[in-house]
């Protein structure tokens, strides 16, 4: 953090949620020098005291307007339900707090779109947490992929193979169009889907297909998806929860090598591979070698990121730019599956293609 951000005048952190997820963002909070965690409010208050107790003692709330009221933070945290974060977003901006979200940002791209209006209108920032993003080792792949030192991407692969079953919908509001806005690809793949995206760019046009074949859901537990992006690189995107073993994938070939990551929730150099093609020089091969000082995805990555930009005064960080792409990519699928047909980027402008998801599901 800046040196003129001293413990007399930290920035004041709270959290809304205090579920699995805000676990992580409490641990990324606490290793930040100059920020505080003040207040957590949650509809459980036993829970809400348990979870303060082990994250340094904040103040306890029944909920958002409690927490804005008795904590005053400078950024909320929203680890609830996507139902509610376009509501609770408006309140923090409201407050005068900027708003750290977690995926998926909103039910729908119209309520995102509102979201990102609201934060303009109240001069806050607007940070979406798509963790896959960060680290050394992204931003080295990245660097080598806008640089053209790989040469011109071609092809790429995208698989969330994950398991998930019955312990795991039984949250109230999981497996739900009304309560979750979507199904695994919504709300799992989108990190796979982002970090692609960050990687190759601008998409073009996409194509999806859902299927249902084992859980009792409203949605998918199986999809596939087609990605053009502007550059030319057709991707395929693969998902589903009922993997038995359990990886996160990307491949993307380039003129001259193959990019592989392999990984489940968070990566670091090990997880990535660099393959040069046939007849590359191995002088050139050696200088895509990744850096030996080295940072791991995560949240403590990306929110190390969001605060120094805070503590600065500066807009949310380039790894944050662009939070609707995958979110966009995502929807694209569903009006496909539901056309019949592949959906143009462009087409997204219309506001009826950005209301909620409800794609056909296939029932197998």
């Amino acid at each position: 953090m800046p040196e003129d951000l001293t413990p007399a005048h930290p920035v004041r952190a709270a959290i809304l949620g205090t579920g699995g997820v805000a676990r992580l963002h409490a641990e990324a909070v606490a290793g930040l020098d100059g920020v505080e965690l003040v207040g957590v409010a949650d509809a459980s208050l036993e829970r809400a005291a348990e979870f303060a107790a082990r994250h340094g003692g904040p103040s306890v709330h029944p909920d958002l307007a409690a927490l804005l009221e008795g904590a005053r933070p400078d950024v909320v945290h929203l680890c609830t339900p996507p139902a509610g974060h376009a509501g609770q977003a408006a309140a923090a901006f409201a407050a005068g707090a900027d708003v750290i979200v977690e995926k998926p940002p909103a039910l729908s791209l119209v309520e995102f779109d509102r979201m990102q209006a609201d934060a303009r209108v109240a001069g806050r920032r607007l940070a979406v947490v798509f963790q896959q993003r960060s680290g050394s080792a992204v931003r080295h792949v990245k660097r080598l992929l806008d640089d053209g030192a790989l040469g011109r991407p071609l092809v790429a692969l995208c698989e969330t193979l994950w398991r998930r079953g019955a312990d795991y919908y039984a949250v109230p509001w999981r497996g739900t169009w009304a309560a979750e806005g979507g199904g695994p690809t919504f709300g799992l793949a989108v990190h796979q889907l982002d970090l692609l995206a960050h990687l190759l760019g601008e998409w073009s046009e996409a194509d999806g297909r859902f299927w249902r074949i084992a859980n009792d859901l409203e949605m998918e537990d199986v999809s596939r998806g087609t990605i053009v992006f502007e550059s030319g690189v057709v991707a395929n995107a693969v998902t589903t929860t009922l993997a038995a073993r359990e990886t996160s994938r990307l491949r993307i070939d380039t003129e001259l090598a193959t990019l592989e990551l392999e990984h489940l929730y968070g990566h670091a150099n090990a997880n990535w591979r660099i393959t040069p093609a046939a007849g590359v020089d191995p002088a050139l091969a050696a200088t895509w070698a990744f850096p030996a000082e080295e940072e791991a995805s995560g949240h403590d990555a990306l929110l190390g990121e969001v605060y120094r930009a805070i503590a600065a005064g500066d807009p949310v960080p380039p790894v944050l730019a662009d939070p609707a792409r995958a979110f966009e990519i995502v929807t694209a699928m569903h009006v496909a599956a539901a056309t019949g047909r592949p959906l143009r980027r462009s087409e997204l402008a219309d506001p009826a293609l950005r209301g909620p998801l409800h794609a056909p599901v296939e029932v197998r």
